[in-house]
């Protein structure tokens, strides 16, 4: 099992936003963001920086914290 690294699935239920939204608004195969919400791959910080954009939320949100 992988590493759980960030929590964009978790904010985009809290946002009511579905997955393919968010691929349809970042123009990102919904494959991409579904590897990316179950932890299979992490997003390029800029990527992360515009799903924050996109759900309005600071980027630490986005991110488990390590403390």
């Amino acid at each position: 099992m992988s590493e759980r690294i960030n929590r964009v699935k978790e904010v985009l239920v809290i946002k009511g936003m579905s997955q393919k939204e968010l691929a349809v608004q970042m123009d990102k195969n919904p494959n991409t963001i579904t590897s990316i919400c179950n932890n299979k791959s992490q997003p390029h910080l800029k990527d992360l920086k515009r799903i924050a954009e996109i759900l309005d939320v600071d980027i630490r949100e986005l991110l488990v914290p390590t403390k």
